[in-house]
């Protein structure tokens, strides 16, 4: 670039113990450089915000490599174009990139999406338009197999993902069963459609999920884990299916549960009721289903039958509360970074 610019970052500056703190982040900034031949100097205008990430933090071997310690925190992003050094890309140009938690990146022109303001809103392509929404449909779908006249339910169901699921689920012929955190996201699983939503912090969960599901489940989306898990085994049917998608509720723990051994009586109830338990990355489902979703969704979407929901923060340095946040299921629908 012609004069100085600095690029703030939000870098990992220890790995955390339970839930990420302040003291688990680095913030400074570096001089922006002009692109190499290939590549792309991108402004970061929304930074998306995931539960894998937190996984990522951690030096546990996963399906992907952990974050090093120094690392930018990674995040799926939406940025302008500010340099070209590519074919094909100019500046101005909107794009879905890979940037993370900083207001500049530097990215090979390989990697980027090209965005369309006019079609879609751009901060689409990281909620219902892009990944989550793309989770979504081909765990639901590829895995769930919902048939009409079925029952499909989902924990965190007013998020990005969720919230897909249990709108695809209806589209497809199927009862949406929505299970959420508070009265308010009970209240909006209602205004999407869903034909029952139940709060998992009200008392007898097991009791009124049974009431809500006379005929039994027969795909459960797995976002959660834990006492949701607990509530759903029961209600299974034979040969239900269940797409695992994440395990949230345990994201930040430091060791496993108390309580008895309950794997014997999991074991137990996959055998006797044929369960199919399916846990899956989306990225295997990329090159099969995702010109499908993009057709699919879009059309959903722009005739109102997928209603979608954003959290925006304002400014990069919230960046950390508002993840720890999210993380604790404060959010209302996609949680998105607006960097200033």
């Amino acid at each position: 670039m012609s004069s100085t610019v600095l690029n703030h970052r939000i870098r990992l500056g220890s790995r955390p113990h339970g839930e990420p703190t302040a003291d688990d982040y680095l913030h400074d900034a570096v001089e922006v450089s002009s692109p190499a031949a290939g590549q792309v100097l991108l402004r970061t205008h929304y930074i998306s915000l995931d539960p894998y990430v937190r996984g990522r933090m951690s030096s546990a071997k996963s399906y992907a490599a952990p974050m090093e310690v120094g690392d930018v925190i990674e995040g799926g992003t939406v940025s302008e174009v500010v340099e070209s050094a590519a074919d094909g890309f100019a500046p101005g140009d909107m794009v879905l990139s890979y940037g993370g938690w900083q207001e500049y990146s530097l990215e090979s022109a390989d990697g980027l999406r090209r965005l369309d303001p006019s079609v879609a809103p751009v901060t689409t392509a990281l909620g219902v338009l892009g990944m989550p929404g793309f989770t979504a449909y081909a765990g639901l779908l590829a895995i769930g197999r919902p048939q009409p006249g079925e029952t499909v339910a989902v924990a965190a169901a007013t998020g990005p993902v969720g919230s897909a699921v249990g709108q695809i689920a209806r589209i497809h012929g199927a009862k949406a069963v929505g299970i959420a955190g508070g009265e308010r996201k009970v209240g909006q699983l209602r205004e999407y459609g869903f034909d029952e939503a139940l709060d998992h912090r009200a008392p007898d969960l097991p009791g009124r999920l049974a009431q809500a599901t006379p005929d039994g489940i027969d795909v459960y989306f797995e976002n959660v884990g834990g006492a949701v898990w607990d509530a759903v085994l029961p209600q299974l049917n034979t040969y239900a299916r269940v797409p695992v998608c994440g395990l949230v509720s345990g994201y930040n723990s430091t060791s496993l549960p108390e309580g008895p051994d309950r794997s014997g009586q999991l074991m137990g109830t996959v055998l006797s009721k044929s369960l199919t338990l399916r846990g899956f990355i989306q990225l295997e489902f990329v090159s099969s289903m995702f010109e499908d979703f993009l057709r699919d969704m879009s059309g959903w979407v722009a005739s109102g039958q997928v209603q979608h929901t954003e959290d925006i923060t304002e400014g990069l340095d919230r960046a950390p509360e508002a993840f720890a946040g999210m993380l604790r299921g404060q959010n209302f629908g996609k949680a998105l970074v607006k960097v200033s």
